[in-house]
C-alpha cells in the first residue's frame, strides 16, 4: 500500500513542477518587461542619485554622498515650491474628487431613464489624452476663452476677463479644476462597481425598519465600500503627486513656479538641464514620499477589529 501512495504523490509532485515551469514560461515576457522599463530605472535611479553626472559632460561621474539630497532641501527654493504646490494640489485634489465621484457614482446607480447616458457622457473624458484635454482647456482658459466669455454672460458683462494661467493665484486651481473634470468618471465607475456588489437585501431590511437616507448611506452604503474607498484614495493621491502632463502642457511649471511640481522639476532638471545626478535624487525623495504616504494611508484606513 505504501509505494502506490508514494507513486502518487511523486506524480503530484512532478505534475505541481510541470505546472509551476509553465506559469514562469508564460509569465516571463511581463517579467523581462518589468525588470527592463522598471527594476533597472529604479535601480539605476538609486545609484545616480548619489553622483554629479550629467548626460553630456567631458568629466567622469563622481560619487559625491548625500550632497544632491543636502541640496535640494537648502539650496534649491524650485524644489521648495514645487514640493508645496504639490502637496496643496493632493490636499485639494483628493477629498473633493473622491467625494464628486461617489456622489455621481450614487446618482447613476440609480434606475432612472437616460442614466446610461449621462455615464457615458461622465467617462467620456478619461479616455481622452490628457495632453489633447491641456490643450483645449488652455484655449479655455485665455482672456477670450470660454470660461471668461461664459462668466461675462452671466454677470452680465461685469466681469473683467483674466488670463487664468498667467496668474501665479489662479494657475494651480486652474489645474486642479481640469484634473478632477478628467479623472473623476473613472473614480465614479470604481465607486459604481462597489455600490453594485452590497447585497440589496441590505437595503430591503432598512426600507423596513424606517430609516432615512442618511441612514441608510451611514450605515450600509460606507461600510460596504470601505475596499473601494481604499483603493480610491490610494489611486488618486500617488496620481496627485505624479502631477506633470497639464504642467507641462499648459504653464511649463509657470508663472514663477506657481505650477511647478516635485516631478516636471525633476524631468526638467534631469533632461532639459541635463543634471542626471541631481533630477535622479529628486525622483527618489518622490518615489520614498509616494511610499511612505501610501503606506500611511493604507494603515489609517485599516479595517479595525
Amino acid at each position: 500500500m505504501a509505494a502506490p501512495s508514494t507513486m502518487r504523490r511523486r506524480g503530484r509532485t512532478a505534475a505541481l513542477r510541470r505546472e509551476a515551469r509553465t506559469a514562469w514560461l508564460m509569465s516571463s515576457p511581463a517579467l523581462l518587461l518589468l525588470v527592463l522599463f522598471m527594476g533597472i530605472p529604479i535601480l539605476l535611479t538609486f545609484i545616480l542619485s548619489f553622483t554629479n553626472t550629467r548626460l553630456i559632460s567631458p568629466n567622469p561621474p563622481q560619487f559625491i554622498g548625500m550632497e544632491n539630497f543636502v541640496r535640494a532641501f537648502t539650496d534649491d527654493p524650485t524644489f521648495i515650491r514645487s514640493l508645496t504646490n504639490t502637496v496643496f494640489f493632493a490636499l485639494i485634489v483628493v477629498p473633493f474628487q473622491s467625494a464628486l465621484a461617489l456622489a455621481l457614482a450614487i446618482l447613476v446607480n440609480q434606475k432612472i431613464k437616460g442614466v446610461t447616458a449621462f455615464r457615458t457622457m461622465i467617462f467620456m473624458p478619461v479616455v481622452t489624452s490628457m495632453v489633447v484635454v491641456s490643450i483645449l482647456w488652455s484655449f479655455f482658459y485665455q482672456d477670450n476663452g470660454l470660461f471668461n466669455s461664459m462668466l461675462n454672460t452671466v454677470t452680465g458683462g461685469g466681469w473683467s476677463a483674466i488670463a487664468w494661467l498667467n496668474h501665479p493665484g489662479t494657475a494651480m486651481p486652474a489645474i486642479i479644476v481640469l484634473s478632477i473634470w478628467q479623472a473623476v468618471g473613472f473614480h465614479m465607475i470604481i465607486w459604481l462597481s462597489g455600490l453594485q456588489m452590497i447585497d440589496p437585501v441590505l437595503y430591503e431590511a432598512a426600507d423596513l425598519d424606517g430609516v432615512n437616507g442618511w441612514q441608510r448611506f451611514r450605515y450600509i452604503t460606507w461600510p460596504g465600500l470601505h475596499s473601494t474607498m481604499v483603493f480610491i484614495l490610494v489611486t488618486i493621491t500617488i496620481a496627485a503627486l505624479g502631477l506633470f502632463v497639464q504642467v507641462d502642457v499648459m504653464t511649463s511649471g509657470g508663472p514663477q513656479d506657481a505650477t511647478s511640481t516635485i516631478v516636471y522639476h525633476a524631468v526638467r532638471r534631469g533632461y532639459r538641464e541635463q543634471d542626471m545626478g541631481y533630477g535622479s535624487s529628486i525622483s527618489l525623495i518622490f518615489f520614498v514620499a509616494v511610499l511612505l504616504i501610501s503606506l500611511i494611508q493604507r494603515w489609517l484606513t485599516r479595517e479595525k477589529d
